[in-house]
């Protein structure tokens, strides 16, 4: 059972190295996969990140479009703008060996990290500030208790 199991692994692994998986997927099945809408798909068909074959009025999502929804949820949940992620998928399929898009994305993350340092700094410093109110209020609010 389990060599079965490992040879229909090993069969499946070698179709899709050889681009030979055609599996498609309905916009339900993508939605639920990567916990999205088929309404936000939608959205990211209309702004050219994925291009699903039409069969009928149905859209049919191949590996290539999955593996885009992918890098979308990814990039999103990272805080990049479809600006950029659009870009990177661009270079993506511009550049098989992907140099560009390995220095696009290296030039988007540290400007993502140098953000978010400024944001922590910031909100470290709010957090003192608050502190410092907390405490005085505090100390007041005992002194006022303490008199009546």
């Amino acid at each position: 059972m389990r060599s079965a199991r490992r040879a229909r692994s090993a069969d499946t692994s070698a179709a899709v190295e050889d681009g030979a998986d055609s599996r498609t997927y309905s916009i339900r099945e993508l939605a639920e996969e990567l916990k999205l809408t088929p309404r936000a798909i939608r959205f990211y068909e209309a702004k050219g990140l994925v291009s699903p074959k039409r069969v009928g009025a149905s859209r049919r999502y191949d590996r290539r479009d999955r593996a885009r929804l992918i890098l979308v949820v990814r990039g999103k949940n990272l805080g990049f703008s479809l600006e950029d992620i659009a870009e990177y998928l661009t270079l993506y399929d511009a550049d098989t060996r992907q140099i560009a898009q390995l220095k696009h994305l290296v030039a988007k993350v540290d400007d993502a990290i140098e953000r978010l340092e400024r944001k922590r700094a910031d909100i470290e410093r709010s957090l003192h500030e608050l502190k410092d109110v907390q405490a005085r209020a505090h100390a007041e609010l005992g002194r006022r208790q303490g008199r009546t």
